[in-house]
């Protein structure tokens, strides 16, 4: 994230609590507009009512949610894979394996992230073999070739770092071994399954390249290493390796769910982990603009504590500077109590630059995200 040297700004106006996300003045619903995501500057902001009560919301930029499940028919290369969204930094694909891959890939544009949404099965690249399974993040640097073979039909979100690479966040006061540890990375071996899928036989890859693709055919298979060394490697992690960072007293934003970081976005996880106990303490997201950043969001598994009919396999997009937060059914189960965790896994990708859907086949898009934060009185008026 960018460093600047803030204007230095101490405010406080009218009824405030002292300390952000907790102790709200009575009867009132907090705003957070902030800089650089939620790392830079913030000010959070007291209202009457909840900030995203609107009666109407008109115009092309809007918050939008999309059933990827009814985009994966099966492809057989990931560059057949129906492109979801993207922008000059970030391209994002829904991808559907079913049978082993006869030709592999390598992506010249960027580095290239899969979360496995379904599915196991084996990953073959330049640097050996690695078995896969659901919810596992491979992160594959640019320039590699692979193939899957899957075990079960394999379902990924891919994200591209376009002319870009992944890296780990900062881990600044919590200390490089707080959310997973770095040694828990997986890399691949050089073992028997790899050395048995070496042959003779004519292989292609397909390189994709300014996003167009390119066939080098070889007489044999080029995976063909019989070992290597340093500091560069496909890596694997899955979400249940991680360990959230959470405090009891205060709802923590989503920066500190941080996993990979890119130039001109990061991604997030958020996995199951207690809910804030302390009473003062809000226990669901704070509404917020995100004024800086795109938010996407896809949702992995479990019951989705922060929103309303939206269930595994489906995305949101909130566009920069429209105020999102908990639907209103969400927010009345947290602030009523009862619940003590969460079981939602999600992926979130915050980019700062504006992000283009892609068109979108029928039915897809769910047309009624936009007035699903109507409280439920306007939608009894409404219908």
């Amino acid at each position: 994230m960018a460093k600047g040297n803030w204007i230095p700004v101490r405010g406080a106006q009218g009824k405030h609590s002292r300390q952000a996300h907790a102790d709200l003045p009575e009867g009132t619903y907090e705003r957070e507009i902030s800089k650089e995501g939620f790392f830079g500057p913030s000010a959070q902001f007291h209202h009457k009512h909840k900030p995203t009560d609107w009666v109407e919301f008109d115009g092309p930029i809007r918050p939008r949610a999309l059933d990827l499940n009814k985009m994966t028919t099966p492809k057989g290369s990931p560059w057949m894979a129906p492109l979801v969204m993207g922008n000059a930094h970030m391209q994002m694909r829904i991808w559907r394996l079913e049978k082993a891959m006869t030709e592999l890939a390598r992506n010249s544009d960027g580095d290239q992230l899969l979360f496995v949404h379904e599915g196991a099965g084996a990953l073959f690249c330049d640097y050996g073999h690695l078995d896969y399974t659901e919810g596992d993040y491979l992160v594959i640097p640019r320039g590699t070739m692979w193939r899957l073979e899957p075990a079960r039909p394999t379902v990924s979100l891919m994200i591209e770092a376009t002319n870009d690479h992944f890296t780990l966040p900062e881990k600044g006061l919590v200390g490089r071994h707080a959310i997973f540890d770095p040694a828990i990375l997986d890399t691949p071996r050089i073992d028997d399954a790899f050395r048995a899928q070496q042959d003779d036989r004519t292989w292609k890859v397909s390189v994709k390249r300014r996003n167009q693709i390119s066939t080098v055919t070889f007489p044999f298979n080029p995976l063909d290493a019989v070992g290597w060394h340093g500091d560069l490697s496909v890596v694997r992690v899955n979400w249940r390796d991680l360990r959230p960072l959470m405090s009891h007293r205060v709802h923590l934003p989503p920066s500190a769910h941080t996993t990979f970081v890119a130039g001109r976005f990061v991604i997030c996880t958020f996995v199951p982990r207690p809910l804030e106990s302390d009473p003062e303490a809000l226990r669901l997201p704070f509404f917020h603009n995100n004024d800086d950043f795109e938010e996407v969001i896809f949702y992995h598994k479990g019951s989705f504590f922060s929103r309303d009919n939206i269930h595994p396999g489906m995305m949101t997009v909130h566009p920069t500077g429209f105020t999102h937060g908990p639907h209103p059914k969400a927010f009345d189960a947290a602030t009523k109590g009862g619940k003590t965790e969460t079981d939602e896994v999600a992926v979130m990708v915050d980019t700062r630059d504006a992000i283009d859907v892609a068109d979108m086949p029928a039915g897809v898009e769910f047309d009624g995200y936009v007035k699903s934060w109507r409280p439920p009185e306007m939608k009894q008026a409404a219908e």
